[in-house]
């Protein structure tokens, strides 16, 4: 069934069914072990190797370099449907897409070259840039640094979602003169351990955990000379989450829908002898249902602006990137709030429609609400509209880059 059918609205290009017909029979089998991996806390390792051989981790390569070259309005898509099987599995390919854009923007052509070959091959990379709270804000504690003839790398991460599924770490570090550094750091190299210690209640299949680096070898050519992230790459990460609560949002439309329409048990009281015509449940469906829809509104369109700012990486100038960047930022940011309610709200709203029978752990319907509550927390909201609206009143640009950490111990460094 194509998304026309289904009323989820037409993809965003003329080719998109073609695109996503080869990778639906993935996300259905996908989502049809979902609830049982996460009572088991089964890391989703063969769906994604799953993923990886049908060539999904390659989407956004030119088709002459071995990919489909998907626009990035086809793949947020994309991730929107495979986020409606499992939200785990998007996250946990987060930071791969985007070690895909940083490569694909890489004025440096050897660089860029050697790194698609790779992605081409079916390689993958997981998230190495966030520490724990000792770190000073703006700064890292681990150390990429010239020993003898050698580079040493040491330090710990946390939140490296989706290296545990992956060959490589994209990893942020400082050298010793304290300048950010951009690394790929083989995840099978001596010295390395990740560790799937992530015990938040949502997204608890990410594997976003530690990773400890112990005096680990790297070869110069894993280091990126750009050191710094691609343009655009703030609202690239942010987007990614917001498609992933579209997917949760259109799980639970279709979780609800599907539980009401076999339900017999009915409420004296209620309007109907069975659930699936009472209004008054099929008006709860239909809200949880259209809360999914605007969810996934927002977010194509604002990949669009992503993609506008994606093509003027060559055409325009320096400062005309700049604004396309800047106005990206602000499209995003415009819907993180929209988004992140409506999907929080539905995924509540959801056991309206049903009995107390829905709150059963087999069912699983709270791994909706757990999930988008984890992946909103990511982020965080309260900043966005308060960025957004002194655009609108002052005419101030987004902030770029950002960096977590202690901002008491960055002042008394």
């Amino acid at each position: 069934m194509s998304q026309i059918e289904d009323a989820w609205g037409a993809g965003p290009t003329d080719r998109y069914e073609e695109l996503a017909s080869r990778f639906r029979p993935i996300f259905r089998d996908i989502r049809e072990s979902a609830v049982e991996r996460e009572q088991t806390h089964r890391l989703p390792r063969a769906e994604i190797a799953a993923l990886k051989e049908a060539g999904f981790t390659t989407l956004r390569l030119p088709k002459d370099e071995g990919g489909f070259g998907a626009t990035l309005p086809e793949l947020f898509n994309l991730l929107i449907e495979l986020s409606e099987a499992d939200s785990n599995v998007t996250n946990a390919l987060r930071a791969h897409f985007g070690f895909t854009e940083e490569v694909l923007n890489s004025p440096f052509k050897d660089y860029r070259d050697r790194w698609v070959k790779r992605i081409a091959a079916k390689e993958t990379s997981g998230s190495g840039f966030t520490e724990g709270a000792d770190n000073a804000v703006g700064h890292f504690n681990t150390r990429i640094v010239r020993d003898g003839d050698r580079l040493r790398l040491d330090g710990q991460k946390f939140y490296t979602t989706g290296s545990l599924f992956a060959d490589w770490i994209n990893l942020g570090a400082e050298d010793e003169e304290g300048n950010f550094i951009l690394a790929q750091v083989p995840t099978g190299a001596p010295g390395v351990s990740i560790v799937d210690d992530w015990d938040g209640f949502g997204q608890q299949l990410t594997a976003s955990g530690t990773a400890k680096f112990d005096n680990v070898t790297l070869s110069d050519d894993l280091i990126n000379p750009q050191r710094k992230r691609f343009r655009y790459s703030v609202a690239f990460y942010q987007l990614v989450h917001l498609a992933t609560l579209a997917g949760i949002g259109r799980a639970a439309a279709g979780d609800v829908a599907r539980l009401v329409s076999v339900r017999k048990r009915v409420f004296s009281h209620g309007n109907a002898d069975r659930a699936g015509a009472d209004p008054q449940i099929l008006q709860i469906v239909g809200k949880v249902r259209a809360s999914a829809y605007g969810a996934g509104a927002v977010v194509l369109k604002a990949a669009e602006a992503l993609q506008r700012a994606y093509d003027t990486r060559e055409r325009e100038t320096s400062e005309g990137q700049d604004v396309s960047v800047a106005v990206a930022d602000l499209e995003v940011n415009q819907g993180v709030t929209v988004v992140t309610s409506l999907i929080l709200d539905a995924t509540s709203h959801l056991f309206d429609a049903l009995g107390a029978s829905s709150a059963r752990r087999g069912v699983g319907l709270d791994r909706h609400w757990r999930n988008a509550r984890t992946l909103s927390s990511h982020n965080p909201r309260v900043y966005r509209e308060r960025i957004v609206g002194d655009f609108a009143v002052n005419g101030t640009w987004p902030p770029g880059p950002y960096r977590v950490g202690d901002g008491i111990a960055a002042k008394a460094g």
